[in-house]
């Protein structure tokens, strides 16, 4: 329990109510939120609560769907790589706390029996019951990447996909939700197939592919492309001729979901407008794309798949400043910067962050938004956008204002 709020499954049905509640395309008031057990049951009026629902006033603030993060890799000194239950208990934890009510565990380049140890441990945690955001499965973000796009990945692990080791991933298929890659690469286009059959979403990512590429790998079944500008390909001049990438293609192609660093350090804020007003919210998902530093001072140095990278001005670099090493921001913070920086209306701030990304991967039926029978994932937002509570699945997570250290964790 949080202060004084129920459980809702061992106290019966809650009312949220008091609140301005946030569905995909409005901001309804004067209503209520039902909540039974682990499912929302209703949006009704005030008047047809029964008498023995639990109100909760939430004393005006906006109730919002919990949010989705489909590419984060870590948090407070931990990665998914490191396949082990305190690191998964960590990052499941602070990201409940930070607003993130489900996500999926995303991998860096590394070795593939490290990989496959993550799928193997991630398959054991789904479904797991924990004061955390709950995993819906992987990403993998690798290892099949163009070496001159690879950011920060470890080049000691980058490979071609037509190499026979996708055959090990793929063994634990069905928990991979997406994998990015390169289509430009060697057996990159028999990939994005076989992904597609065991409804994978092929995502392209750390490429260097020229637009014939992308559209090769779309006939095949690419579909979405992750965080824009970062690790992305762009026109270049070949003679006369101007040839596009793969950032022409995310902002150009209807049939492309993309996703979008929304730290306010990534990108500038006119590039984030940019892809705002190119592909728009029910494409573009904010994403985090956090590394293990996320949580950390500036100043705090940290390895990532073995290269050194530390914590500066609120972004992941190298410590020779030549490149980003993923973000230090959560996605619950992102929101403020999407409606803040960007001018995104809130309802697609939030949009961006929650059913978006649930349709991305194909869970929007259960996930996403304020709907009756959907999961009874909540986030409780203050008018500066801070979190003030969280549910994950009808259980109480976090409560406080988290930006001054309030845990509240049941």
């Amino acid at each position: 329990m949080i202060g004084n709020l129920p459980e809702p499954e061992n106290d019966g049905p809650v009312a949220l109510v008091n609140g301005r509640i946030v569905l995909p395309k409005e901001i309804v008031t004067g209503k209520a939120l039902l909540l039974e057990g682990v499912k929302i049951a209703a949006i009704a009026a005030t008047g047809e609560i029964g008498v023995d629902t639990r109100r909760i006033d939430v004393q005006g603030r906006l109730i919002a769907p919990g949010l989705i993060d489909i590419h984060t890799h870590g948090a407070l000194g931990h990665t998914f790589n490191d396949a082990t239950e305190e690191a998964f208990t960590a990052i499941c934890r602070e990201n409940a706390r930070r607003g993130v009510t489900s996500l999926l565990a995303t991998t860096i380049t590394a070795a593939i029996p490290d990989l496959v140890a993550c799928l193997a441990f991630s398959r054991q945690w789904i479904g797991r019951a924990s004061a955390g955001a709950e995993l819906l499965g992987v990403h993998l973000e690798g290892p099949y990447f163009c070496n001159d796009q690879r950011g920060a990945q470890n080049p000691a692990f980058i490979r071609n996909p037509d190499d026979g080791s996708a055959d090990l991933l793929l063994e634990h298929h069905e928990v991979i939700k997406i994998v990015s890659y390169a289509p430009e690469l060697p057996g990159a286009l028999e990939l994005t197939e076989r992904l597609s059959r065991l409804a994978i979403v092929p995502a392209a990512g750390h490429s260097c592919a020229r637009d014939e590429d992308v559209q090769a790998a779309m006939e095949r079944g690419l579909r979405h492309i992750i965080h824009i500008w970062s690790g992305q390909s762009g026109t270049i001049r070949h003679g006369p001729w101007r040839k596009p990438g793969l950032l022409e293609a995310s902002l150009l192609y209807d049939a492309l979901t993309v996703e979008m660093i929304a730290d306010n350090r990534h990108l500038p804020p006119t590039l984030m407008k940019l892809a705002y007003k190119c592909i728009g919210p029910d494409r573009l998902c904010a994403i985090s794309d956090a590394t293990l530093g996320a949580g950390f001072p500036d100043g705090a140095r940290f390895e990532l798949g073995g290269i050194l990278c530390e914590v500066n001005d609120g972004v992941a670099m190298l410590p020779d400043r030549s490149q980003f090493a993923g973000s230090t921001t959560f996605l619950g913070q992102m929101i403020a910067v999407l409606t803040e920086q960007v001018g995104v209306p809130l309802v697609e701030a939030i949009r961006m962050a929650s059913l978006t990304p649930a349709r991305v991967i194909g869970v929007a039926g259960r996930k996403g938004s304020l709907h009756a029978g959907k999961d009874a994932d909540v986030v409780i937002l203050d008018d500066d956008l801070s979190i003030w509570c969280v549910m994950v699945r009808g259980r109480w997570i976090a409560g406080g204002h988290l930006g001054l250290g309030d845990n509240g964790d049941t």
